[in-house]
């Protein structure tokens, strides 16, 4: 028998005994539920195997017929793994998320979100310069109503992720998204393969953008952020050491993880329809951020006119955006976010490679081989393009 029918026989009886208190329940669920339960648990039983190759990766996400909408049922069933400090998470389609999302968020979006055409949807996986991008999207697009050099500026007295909201946190907290003026710039940390087809459908007309970053920086970013964060979570963080993070990190064991899964699928498709999803790196933004704005303005739409290239307009945003420029505005010093959590917690360098004052070589070593291996053959490499 193979091992992925052997864990799908285990989980499945999980299932069936987890319960505390009605261990049939499972029975009296609607007609199909039993069957779809059964091919997500196929799905993420795949996933386990040591060596599965890309196309059954494939296919098994494609296999996965319950609809995203009723994840919530099955939450209590689904491998939970509890060391990343502040965060109960759980492995569902490939990919470890926060256990809140998966009963609030991903159902949320997928049963009562509705996009528009015009909507642009900023995508990364945590800590990897999503408030960046968050402030030059909304700069950019707003510059017409919103001049970079007024002293009012939205991002001046907001943060970024006030100005530009996350769909699966926002959105089923009770904020109307259907308020925005079109176009609208909106936000997310889900995977690809978790966006509801009403987004990711060829007639949709979504456009996304996608910001990756090399995982090494991605990791202390994220365990640092995860630190300051749970305090206001009421949790003590401060035992969580960049080892512990680093073993989870490795297994994909942390929100969103697999990092380097995560991104490879928002780059595949890139590649598959690059008009309406673009692929950006971190570093390369650091690199070039006036280069990276005017490419990212025209797949936006709102392509910079040469008169306002002329004028500074461009700099003007870049500058504005500046994490140095931000962190020292009033807002992001004192202000919170609505889940309590501290603006000041989104800023920290900034910078590409600060990953060696807080990792051995040798962990570098370790984590460069773990994803090169797991990218091997799809085509995607973490290395610069430029």
């Amino acid at each position: 028998m193979r091992l992925g029918a052997v864990l799908l026989l285990f989980q499945v009886s999980f299932c069936f005994i987890c319960s505390k208190h009605n261990p049939f329940q499972w029975l009296q669920q609607p007609t199909g539920y039993i069957p779809q339960v059964i091919t997500h648990l196929r799905s993420s039983s795949s996933s386990m195997a040591s060596r599965t190759s890309e196309d059954e990766a494939e296919q098994g996400s494609a296999s996965i017929a319950m609809s995203h909408a009723n994840v919530a049922r099955i939450v209590p069933c689904l491998p939970l793994e509890t060391r990343w400090s502040s965060l109960m998470l759980r492995q569902y389609a490939g990919f470890w998320l926060a256990e809140v999302t998966l009963k609030t968020g991903v159902p949320t979006v997928h049963s009562c979100f509705e996009p528009r055409p015009t909507d642009v949807f900023l995508a990364s996986f945590p800590k990897s310069g999503t408030t960046w991008l968050k402030a030059l999207a909304f700069a950019t697009q707003k510059r017409s109503t919103h001049p970079p050099l007024d002293g009012d500026h939205p991002l001046r007295h907001s943060s970024p992720h006030d100005c530009v909201r996350f769909i699966e946190i926002d959105f089923s907290t009770g904020d109307k998204f259907e308020e925005l003026p079109s176009p609208r710039v909106l936000a997310t940390h889900l995977p690809y393969t978790l966006l509801p087809d009403c987004i990711t459908g060829e007639g949709s007309g979504c456009r996304i953008v996608y910001i990756c970053r090399d995982p090494k920086d991605a990791l202390v970013s994220y365990w640092l952020f995860t630190k300051k964060v749970a305090a206001a979570l009421g949790v003590d963080a401060q035992s969580f050491t960049i080892h512990e993070a680093f073993e989870l990190f490795c297994q994909g064991r942390c929100p969103g993880g697999p990092q380097w899964q995560h991104a490879l699928q928002y780059w595949k498709e890139s590649v598959r329809r690059p008009d309406l999803v673009l692929f950006l790196r971190y570093e390369e933004m650091l690199l070039e951020p006036e280069r990276h704005l005017k490419k990212l303005a025209k797949f936006m739409g709102c392509e910079f006119a040469d008169e306002e290239e002329e004028e500074g307009v461009v700099s003007a945003i870049v500058e504005l955006c500046s994490l140095d420029k931000l962190r020292v505005m009033e807002v992001n010093r004192n202000g919170s976010s609505n889940l309590g959590v501290k603006n000041e917690s989104y800023f920290r360098k900034g910078v590409a490679g600060d990953w060696s004052n807080h990792m051995t070589p040798e962990m570098a070593r370790r984590l460069d081989k773990i994803v090169e291996d797991a990218l091997q053959g799809s085509g995607f490499t973490f290395a610069s393009s430029a």
